[in-house]
């Protein structure tokens, strides 16, 4: 065996095989898969092998299109018979809402390219005589996709990394990870030591186990997932067409024709069984393993499927297949760097591992060898989950995913299972005085104030949240309002070479005057957008940043990995150590006036920027910044003040009317000024100046990281903003834009704009289709709505208000 490799891929699942193919494909062919016994042998030879292009995800759809893509090719390409079935699918629908859900993705379809058309009860019979439609008020139908030999594509990748010079060991279990202070790694096996320069656990059911031998731990359970086959069905026998893959809410499952047989899998929504339990985990030993069939926990479930398609009840069972599926909290894959690790790599954690295999491992090692991928890459993002997703959170959120796999959840709708996780000190009052919270990289943060006492309603139209939501943004408008953002990531950067090192990995330069205030912006060495982060200069040695919440984990990383040998600088993660308080709305100066000596006059306290104040006898970091477009606050005290400080500021607004305001109304304010996101209008798909954001990019400084890489790279999108014609229906994102029959861009954004009486939208189109007063469709719920891009923001394009 050799002893050294680039990459050293730990797995010969799916995904294991399907990244080190795409490495060799794109050049890295000295990587090395090593396999504790024989391809496929984990989860991925007993899965039922189904490939559907319909999937709740904008990006995730591009993974299953891209999978669906290449499986038909594998044959051609390495001669390994695959089995491709292009039966095409129809998913039913059995109420309104699963019909929304639908429509949303019938839009982005269009984006995606794969073909989807909603049907209706009498065509989907036509097309699947055999079916029953009792309930059933429309069909989702794909065309393009299908099912395969979950090992032939295996083997089919493997044998196409190994002819462009890629190896593969077998039978060598990989036994202890251990870092070398190069950065390097050593991958101790049964066969020896192989030093590698990157490492990757693509070890399916064993990820766990192989991210604990490096130090670290992931969100992954292992579920009991049931399929039957049964006998010849005799009705198939006298036919030579395929039914389409059926999948159906009120059977929780799939069902379709394997062979001449009948193939059902079931997501029981009770009693559910968790692989291997009480250990959570696999024996080292344990190979191709299946555990002992449950029909009784899954009766129910198939005889819903017999009440759909009565021909599998003429029949008797031929073989029962109950084996182990990864899963995460969210259901979505585990695609990039390992939290707190350099050259650790996850590919990993997905249930749907073929369908999802193919186009993973496309992206993932796009993201290896470039920096970036293709595609928005943030959900997939391992260092979504930091440590609150310990073992019971995974085991929950694992059991609650499961059982809803054919569940259809509207937006706005949140299970408490698993939660809550991190809160702050306000997370009791806020609930009290009606928040309705929402769940951020485990931080409860409230989204309205239910003062009806009424749950949330979900759904693509507007819904209960709207008119409360609109009262909290008048109330900032006119008066006051007060939000809890604790959930924010807060770090300091200090020492003599903290002005240096920010400038050299960020595009814009940090704020020369004490207390100045800069947006600034991390890219990759392609120049592509990595993060945003607001920096607050306190000290000639002392930066104070700031970042979503959602991107604690991954821009730690960034930060305490880009520092240099040589740098004299210290970085403290001080997310828990502080609170957020924002202060919004023309009172707001009055407000703390009532608490602080502190000057807060314009010249005493100038717009974007920071000082350390007293307020209500309490020391804090005062930011003067506003992301509502009003005149305001973020107010930074210790974790431990934030109920006093709510307190004091509640108690001096009453006389202004003070209101609490949650993230629903941030976003329409948001929207409103049109300040643009990360994670939505900011990825790693576009340069700055894609995201027509050009004034945050200084290149009179000597080099930051992308530099040249942004000037060299080709104009290809912009980022634009404008209003959308909709009446009851606002953009979320990902909905296609449309001239004529072309789809020429995509949403990546949106809300209804409550100050000026508009939807507002941000969306990603070609340069010829950016210009102010560019007019195009948005397809919003099955409807085509005229859109039209502003040149300016719809409130206060001057900012005047937050200036006052």
């Amino acid at each position: 065996m050799q002893t050294n490799a680039r990459v050293v891929i730990i797995g010969g699942g799916i995904m294991g095989a399907s990244l080190l193919y795409h490495l060799a494909e794109l050049g890295w062919t000295d990587c090395l898969l090593i396999e504790k016994d024989e391809l496929t042998s984990g989860s991925t030879w007993h899965a039922a092998g189904q490939c559907p292009s319909i999937t709740g995800s904008f990006n995730l759809a591009k993974i299953h299109a891209y999978s669906n893509d290449l499986y038909p090719r594998l044959e051609g390409l390495t001669g390994q018979y695959v089995s491709w079935h292009k039966s095409g699918g129809i998913r039913l629908a059995t109420n309104e809402r699963e019909l929304a859900w639908f429509k949303y993705i019938h839009g982005f379809s269009k984006i995606v390219g794969f073909d989807m058309e909603i049907i209706d009860p009498e065509e989907i019979r036509r097309i699947n005589p055999f079916l029953t439609t009792d309930g059933v008020i429309a069909g989702a139908r794909t065309t393009s996709d299908g099912h395969a030999d979950p090992s032939g594509i295996c083997n089919a990748l493997a044998i196409g990394a190994k002819n462009m010079g890629a190896k593969i060991v077998r039978k060598n279990r990989v036994t202890g990870l251990t870092q070398l202070p190069s950065g390097e790694w050593d991958v101790a096996t049964e066969k020896g030591v192989v030093r590698a320069e990157i490492v990757v656990n693509a070890a399916g059911c064993y990820a766990r186990q192989v991210a604990q031998m490096a130090g670290i731990d992931i969100p992954v359970t292992n579920m009991e997932h049931h399929y039957i086959v049964t006998d010849p069905i005799p009705a198939f026998l006298e036919r030579d067409e395929e039914i389409p893959v059926m999948r159906c809410p009120y059977v929780s499952g799939y069902f379709r024709q394997e062979q001449k047989s009948g193939l059902i899998g079931v997501y029981e929504n009770i009693g559910l069984a968790e692989a291997w339990a009480p250990k959570g985990q696999p024996e080292w030993e344990s190979t191709s393993e299946l555990f002992i069939d449950d029909l009784d926990r899954i009766s129910k479930w198939l005889e819903r499927a017999i009440e759909r398609m009565p021909v599998f009840g003429e029949v008797g069972i031929r073989r029962i297949v109950n084996g182990a599926i990864p899963h995460t909290p969210d259901g979505g894959p585990l695609l990039g760097p390992a939290a707190g690790l350099k050259n650790f790599w996850h590919c990993c954690g997905t249930s749907f591992g073929i369908a999802q295999g193919g186009g993973s491992g496309k992206y993932l090692a796009q993201w290896m060898v470039y920096g970036d991928a293709d595609i928005n890459m943030t959900e997939f993002d391992p260092r979504r989950y930091g440590a609150f997703a310990d073992e019971d959170y995974s085991r929950d959120k694992v059991f609650l995913d499961y059982r809803m796999t054919f569940t259809t959840r509207l937006p706005g709708e949140e299970e408490p299972d698993g939660r809550p996780c991190k809160t702050s000190p306000l997370y009791e009052p806020l609930k009290a005085a009606g928040a309705v919270y929402g769940e951020t990289y485990g931080w409860e943060r409230p989204k309205y104030f239910a003062l009806d006492g009424a749950p949330e309603q979900g759904g693509y139209e507007r819904t209960n949240s709207f008119e409360m939501i609109a009262g909290e943004v008048k109330a900032v408008m006119e008066r006051v309002g007060v939000l809890d953002l604790s959930g924010f990531a807060k770090y300091d950067v200090t020492g003599p070479d903290a002005e240096a090192f920010l400038n050299r990995i960020c595009a814009n330069r940090m704020p020369k005057k004490q207390g100045g205030i800069g947006l600034v912006h991390p890219l990759s060495r392609q120049g592509r957008i990595y993060g945003e982060m607001t920096v607050t200069r306190f000290a000639d040695d002392h930066f104070y940043c700031l970042s979503a919440a959602a991107a604690e984990q991954r821009d730690w990383d960034f930060l305490t990995q880009s520092k240099l040998p040589n740098e004299n600088v210290t970085i403290r993660n001080l997310t828990m150590d502080f609170g957020v308080l924002v202060l919004n709305g023309p009172q707001s100066r009055h407000v703390l006036a009532k608490l602080t000596d502190a000057d807060l006059s314009n010249e005493g306290f100038r717009w974007l920027s920071g000082q350390d104040i007293i307020i209500a006898g309490m020391k804090m970091r005062a930011l003067r910044v506003s992301y509502a477009g009003e005149l305001g606050w973020e107010l930074h005290p210790a974790m431990g003040d934030l109920a006093a400080l709510y307190d004091a500021v509640w108690a001096a607004g009453q006389e202004f009317g003070i209101v609490n305001y949650g993230l629903y109304a941030a976003n329409t304010m948001r929207m409103e000024k049109g300040y643009k996101a990360w994670g939505s209008e900011l990825t790693n798909e576009l340069t700055m100046v894609e995201a027509d954001m050009p004034r945050f990019i200084n290149f009179t400084k000597d080099d930051f990281v992308g530099k040249q890489a942004t000037l060299d790279a080709p104009d290809r999108f912009r980022i634009v903003y404008g209003a959308v014609d909709a009446s009851n229906v606002d953009v979320r994102g990902a909905e296609p834009c449309l001239i004529g029959d072309d789809c020429i861009g995509l949403t990546t954004s949106g809300g209804y704009g409550h100050r000026v009486g508009k939807s507002l939208f941000f969306a990603c189109v070609p340069l010829e289709h950016a210009t102010p007063g560019s007019t195009f469709d948005i397809y919003l719920q099955g409807e085509r709505r005229s859109a039209t891009v502003l040149e300016h923001p719809a409130y206060d394009p001057d900012n005047a208000k937050m200036k006052v």
